[in-house]
């Protein structure tokens, strides 16, 4: 099945022909941003010759505007599994996280608590520290260094009456690490906090199911997974729905237009609909083959889009292994992630003793090898592992698009000392 779902899925991305220096490129900076199959170029290309308007028109353009933003709702309330009033379109997750927190900070007074973590990227730290501003407490739940995961009983600690707002990834877009979210939620609702979920890294990885998480509030961004650079967002329509988040006079005071200013990013979410489509079609292929089949759970796009991450997931899972333990065996790297057994995606991340991570990601990216390089906006993350002034982690991201064989391509780079050493020394 692996090679079979290998060879299909990187027919359909154009990217995966180009090269750098003769060396085929090996996308292995998944974690920053897929790249994006045909299907989804194709979706933004029709939208932008054969539906390009502002929406609520009265005439063709404007009102197949309306029906794509209608479908794509719908995808993404079968990717959530929610309801479509309950998706809402943005810029990119920040920016939404921004205007949350704003809004949210409407409902608090001085004195009020909220609660981030150390292992969260600064998208879903930022927003909450500049409550400070306002008078609100921040506190942040640690992160144990030595497993690089969440501290429940921190976190736990530090939950009381107070406390309005609860902020915490999904996964770690750092070292990978997944955590118990719908334990944090459970915690969290106990004394009557909102709870905020980055599902960003997760997404890409693994189903999402906010009705079971239980979540007021949850992130994600299209272009982590196959679409365009947009950001969306799931939020419970009873609790928005009480909410006074900033819009213009013209704007609907109702979810889940209430939250969206200005005009929308069409056709960036005829792309993003377009990429849970490639999900849904990737898991109605593949699917019988780990007999995880839709039809034995009934044909629905919800279930094929359960199915396709469930195949993406077990074939990373099968070639993170495989470069794990070909990175133990070279001595100077040290590998920083959870421990064996914990739930983790196909993110692994390292330092090599002896050169900076800016500098191996350089040696790598001339070899067509792209790997990311520093902290990856999960600076509070890099601090706590005193990584900050060496220049933070070199990572690794896995997609369904990578293989064994550029792993390999990997791995014997890192192997050959020599050359990372005599490229460096050019550098310096």
């Amino acid at each position: 099945m692996t090679e079979t779902l290998s060879t299909h899925i990187r027919k359909e991305f154009p990217s995966l022909a180009n090269t750098v220096n003769g060396y085929p490129v090996a996308f292995l900076d998944g974690p920053g941003g897929y790249q994006v199959p045909q299907t989804v170029i194709q979706a933004v290309d029709d939208y932008l010759i054969n539906s390009n308007a502002n929406v609520e028109g009265m005439f063709e353009t404007s009102r197949k505007t309306d029906q794509m933003l209608k479908e794509a709702r719908c995808a993404f309330a079968d990717f959530f599994n929610c309801s479509s009033d309950e998706v809402i379109f943005g810029a990119n997750m920040t920016t939404l996280n921004f205007s949350l927190a704003q809004a949210l900070m409407r409902e608090m007074t001085v004195g009020d608590k909220v609660i981030i973590t150390e292992i969260d990227h600064e998208g879903n730290r930022g927003p909450w520290e500049q409550l400070r501003e306002r008078g609100v407490i921040v506190e942040e739940a640690v992160v144990d260094t030595e497993t690089c995961t969440l501290s429940m009983a921190d976190l736990e600690r530090k939950l009381s009456a107070g406390t309005r707002v609860v902020a915490v990834n999904y996964a770690s877009n750092a070292v990978g690490t997944i955590t118990d979210v719908k334990k944090v939620v459970k915690m969290a609702h106990s004394v009557g906090a909102f709870t905020i979920v980055d599902a960003v890294h997760y997404a890409a990885h693994r189903s999402i199911d906010v009705r079971e998480i239980g979540t007021d509030f949850l992130f994600c961004s299209a272009y982590k997974f196959f679409g365009p650079h947009i950001g969306v967002m799931y939020a419970k329509k009873e609790v928005l729905s009480k909410l006074r988040p900033m819009r213009v006079r013209p704007q609907k005071s109702y979810p889940p237009d209430m939250f969206e200013t200005g005009t929308l990013h069409h056709e960036g979410i005829a792309g993003a609909a377009a990429a849970v489509g490639f999900v849904a079609d990737m898991g109605a292929k593949f699917g019988k083959q780990l007999n995880k089949t839709p039809e034995s759970r009934g044909d629905t796009r919800r279930n094929r889009i359960v199915a396709g991450l469930i195949v993406f997931d077990e074939y990373e899972a099968e070639l993170t292994q495989y470069l794990i333990k070909g990175l133990e065996k070279i001595n100077k790297i040290k590998i920083y992630g959870p421990p064996t057994g914990h739930p983790r995606t196909s993110t692994v991340s390292f330092t090599y003793d002896g050169f900076t991570p800016y500098e191996v990601a350089d040696y790598l990216g001339e070899r067509g090898l792209s790997v990311w390089h520093g902290d990856f906006f999960a600076a509070r993350l890099v601090e706590r592992l005193g990584l900050r002034d060496q220049g933070g982690l070199i990572r690794v991201g896995i997609a369904p698009y990578n293989t064994r064989e550029e792993l390999t391509r990997l791995i014997d780079s890192l192997n050959d000392t020599a050359a990372l050493k005599t490229f460096v020394s050019t550098k310096r």
